[in-house]
C-alpha cells in the first residue's frame, strides 16, 4: 500500500480522466482481413480477434464484446470448437458465454478464470464488475505454456506474466507465423497496466521482451485492437517499456508522487507514437508501489 499523501494525490490526479481515456476499447462494424486461406482477423468486435477455420470447426483468439457476439458468430462461419481467452476484461470475453452454449472449450491462465469469478472493484476506472456467470468463466486453464493442434496448425501459448493484467497470455501460431498478443501490445496509445488485476511497469516491460524474442522478422503480429504489426513494431514498445521502467523506478527511489512523474514528463520522446502518456503514468505509480519490496530501495 502506498502512503496516504501519495495515495491522494493520485486519486486526485486520475480523478480528471475523461471516461474516453479509460474506457478498454470502442466498437464498430466488424470487418475481415483474411491472413492465409483459412486464417482471419476480425476487427471491431471491441478487441480483436483471431479466426481460424478448419474442418474440425472454428479455432478464435479473444471473443470481442457482449455486443458483438451474435455477429461475431456469423462472421466466424462455422462452430466454435476452441476460443482463447488471452485475460479477463470485458471487451475480449464478451463471447463467452455464447461459445460456452455450444460446448466449445475456453482456454485462458488461470488467474483469468479466478478474476472472472470475483467482483473486481478498478480504482482507476471508478466501476465494479461483478462476477461472471459460471459458463463465462474458462473450462481449461494452464500455468506456463502449452500446445495443442487445431486441424493442420500448431498453436502453441504461453503466461506472460503481470503485465497489463496477472493472466496475460500470447497465441501464437509458427506455421503462418501469426503471433496474437492480447492488449499487453498497443497501437497508437500507451499499454494500460491495470494495477487492479496485477498490470505493472516492470511486468510490461518484461511481457513485451517475451512477446518480442517469438517469431521472427517477418512475423505478423496482431494486438488487441488496432491494425496488424510488424516484428519490429513489436520491438519498439520493448524498448520503450524497458526504458520507462527504468525511469519510474528512479523517480520513485527521489519520493516522487505521480503528480510530481506526471509533470516531469517522463515519456516525452516516445508520445508522438503512442500518444496522450496520462493514463499510463498514473496506472504505472501504484503498480511500483505493489512491487515496493521487489524494486528496492524506496522505502
Amino acid at each position: 500500500m502506498f502512503p496516504a499523501q501519495n495515495r491522494r494525490q493520485f486519486l486526485t490526479a486520475i480523478a480528471g480522466l475523461s471516461v474516453s481515456q479509460i474506457a478498454f476499447g470502442q466498437s464498430s462494424a466488424l470487418t475481415t482481413t483474411k491472413l492465409t486461406d483459412n486464417i482471419s482477423l476480425i476487427s471491431g468486435a471491441g478487441s480483436n480477434v483471431l479466426v481460424l477455420n478448419t474442418r474440425d470447426g472454428v479455432l478464435m483468439v479473444d471473443g470481442g464484446g457482449a455486443e458483438h457476439s451474435a455477429d461475431l458468430m456469423k462472421v466466424a462461419a462455422g462452430p466454435v470448437r476452441v476460443l482463447f481467452n488471452t485475460h479477463w476484461h470485458l471487451d475480449h470475453t464478451g463471447s463467452n458465454e455464447a461459445v460456452a452454449r455450444t460446448g466449445a472449450k475456453i482456454i485462458a491462465h488461470e488467474n483469468t478464470k479466478l478474476w472472472m469469478g470475483a467482483e473486481i472493484i478498478s480504482m482507476w476506472e471508478h466501476k465494479t464488475y461483478p462476477p461472471r456467470p459460471k459458463e463465462a468463466r474458462p473450462s481449461a486453464t494452464f500455468y506456463t505454456k502449452d500446445k495443442i493442434t487445431f486441424g493442420k496448425e500448431e498453436i502453441q501459448y504461453g503466461y506472460l506474466g503481470q503485465a497489463h493484467t496477472d493472466g496475460d497470455i500470447y497465441v501464437f501460431l509458427p506455421g503462418p507465423n501469426i503471433l496474437v498478443t492480447g492488449d499487453v501490445f498497443t497501437v497508437g496509445s500507451y499499454p494500460v497496466m491495470d494495477y487492479t488485476t496485477g498490470g505493472w511497469i516492470g511486468g510490461l516491460s518484461d511481457a513485451s521482451k517475451t512477446l518480442a524474442a517469438l517469431g521472427d522478422a517477418q512475423t505478423r503480429v496482431i494486438p488487441g485492437s488496432g491494425p496488424l504489426q510488424t516484428h519490429a513494431d513489436l520491438q519498439a514498445q520493448a524498448d520503450m517499456c524497458a526504458e520507462m521502467r527504468t525511469r519510474f523506478v528512479g523517480m520513485m527511489r527521489k519520493g516522487m508522487s505521480a503528480k510530481d512523474m506526471l509533470a516531469s514528463a517522463p515519456t516525452k520522446e516516445f508520445d508522438a507514437r503512442w500518444g496522450d502518456p496520462q493514463l499510463f503514468i498514473l496506472n504505472a505509480y501504484p503498480g511500483l508501489w505493489a512491487h515496493v519490496r521487489e524494486i528496492g530501495g524506496i522505502v
